[in-house]
């Protein structure tokens, strides 16, 4: 059985790696900011600084500030304001000893302690900002989250986990912790422990659909195949109504060759609006692969596929079934699908070169001049569409129309001799047509000229 993991990744979609953020004090409450009995021109000073500071002049307000501490140097809000205007002007350095100065003078003042981790934060002091946010901790749980961040910032994936682990049992799992495990376990390479924790919440929560999830791509990352399979079905059996399972049965069941129980699975993911239109891509292509070596199961393969229309499949998915009936040599299935594809991606040339070139190949002339000469309309500077026009048109006896369009078509060729005699032969047809037999010869022997190898 071969490894599965690549598929569940489809179940998670891209995994984010965490930034530090920093967590936020309470915003409903404000610092003490009563100066005491200061004098007036002390105060005028003061909201000076706040109102400087408000429209972003941040050089005014410090000056304002600077003069407030030249009169009393007591009062920790002017610290405080001090550091958040240096913060404003990334003149982090300065920030810090204002701020500093602010939490000596009231070390519990959550504010000052915040602005502080912050500045530091902003620096990618790391260590510094550990030393602060655990003074931070005991006031908000949310710190603690920021803790386990630059744990990982310093490579401290021990305490790390130790912080997480606290959290989930406080106040239960969430997934951005869960994305900062994923990146620790990723680091340290502990993949068994990443299992074993997973194991643990499916047993202690057996309702919560993710925790499966998660086991399933993690046995499968692991080549635990079995193992995956089970919790697959373990899962189904919990929640029969899962749709996200489906996305790791269908691959089981097609590798232990139950293929009426993958065709069951491959439908509820190809109809779902829960998966993306990728995922349900990786499904068909699989099962496309599969009916190519089982054709017994076409006529599923015809049932799924119009799942696939009703869901919005994207172009890929059409080109891929098209693909497909053209390894069959079945060119009229096959321009059906690509037709499907172009209404999706109307612009994309090489669907309509490819529609039209099987019209040539099944001699349908009318349609393949017809097409042709409409994409030419599009993309006047393709010499393909030229020549295949050409060639349709000859084909429908149209010799001196199909002059006139190779000729044109002749101006667009750069540097592909190949190409370049197949224009001189369809010359060469068309003149042969129009019975100029010498006319005809001149651009047989071009086309043979081009066609000796240098």
């Amino acid at each position: 059985m071969k490894k599965l993991s690549y598929i569940l990744l489809f179940i998670f979609g891209i995994l984010l790696f965490p930034v530090v953020a920093s967590a936020q004090v309470d915003f409903n409450a404000t610092p003490d900011d009563d100066l005491g009995n200061v004098s007036d021109e002390f105060q005028e000073l003061f909201y000076e600084a706040l109102k400087e500071k408000a429209i972003e002049n941040y050089d005014k307000a410090i000056t304002a500030l600077q003069k407030c501490i030249e009169m009393d140097d007591s009062q920790s809000i002017l610290y405080f304001e001090l550091g958040k205007n240096y913060n404003k002007l990334k003149n982090f350095g300065a920030a810090e000893d204002a701020l500093k100065k602010a939490v000596s003078k009231e070390p519990d003042n959550e504010w000052y302690l915040d602005e502080l981790y912050e500045s530091y934060a902003q620096q990618k002091d790391y260590d510094k900002a550990i030393k602060t946010i655990k003074q931070l901790v005991k006031y908000h749980p949310d710190y603690k989250e920021d803790l386990a961040m630059l744990y990982v910032r310093t490579k401290n994936f021990k305490d790390a986990l130790k912080v997480l682990d606290d959290l989930d049992e406080e106040i239960g799992t969430s997934d951005q912790r869960d994305r900062l495990r994923h990146q620790i376990y990723n680091a340290t390479g502990q993949k068994k422990q990443q299992i074993k924790n997973l194991e643990e919440r499916v047993d202690d929560n057996p309702d919560a659909e993710k925790n499966y999830l998660a086991l399933i791509f993690r046995y499968s990352e692991s080549n635990e195949i079995k193992k995956a399979f089970e919790t697959a079905k373990k899962l189904l059996k919990v929640h029969p109504e899962s749709q996200l399972v489906h996305l790791a049965l269908y691959k089981f069941y097609l590798d232990d060759d139950e293929a009426e129980m993958a065709i069951k699975s491959m439908k509820v993911v190809l109809g779902s609006r829960q998966i993306k239109p990728e995922a349900k891509l990786k499904v068909l292509a699989d099962f496309v692969n599969y009916v190519s070596k089982n054709p017994q199961y076409e006529k599923d393969l015809v049932d799924i596929t119009s799942l696939v229309s009703e869901s919005a499949a994207d172009a890929k998915t059409f080109i891929e079934i098209a693909q497909y009936y053209l390894a069959k040599d079945d060119k009229i299935k096959a321009i059906e699908y690509y037709a499907k594809a172009q209404v999706i991606e109307p612009d994309n040339f090489g669907i309509l070169r490819n529609i039209i070139l099987l019209h040539l190949d099944l001699s349908e002339f009318d349609k393949a001049e017809q097409k042709s000469a409409e994409g030419l309309e599009k993309y006047p500077s393709q010499p393909v569409l030229y020549l295949i026009n050409g060639v349709a048109l000859n084909q429908l006896t149209k010799y001196n129309d199909a002059i006139e369009i190779i000729e044109t078509g002749l101006d667009y060729i750069i540097e592909d001799n190949k190409m370049e005699a197949d224009f001189y032969k369809q010359l060469s047809k068309a003149y042969t047509g129009l019975n100029n037999l010498a006319k005809a010869k001149t651009f047989s022997d071009k086309a043979k000229k081009l066609e000796i190898p240098n």
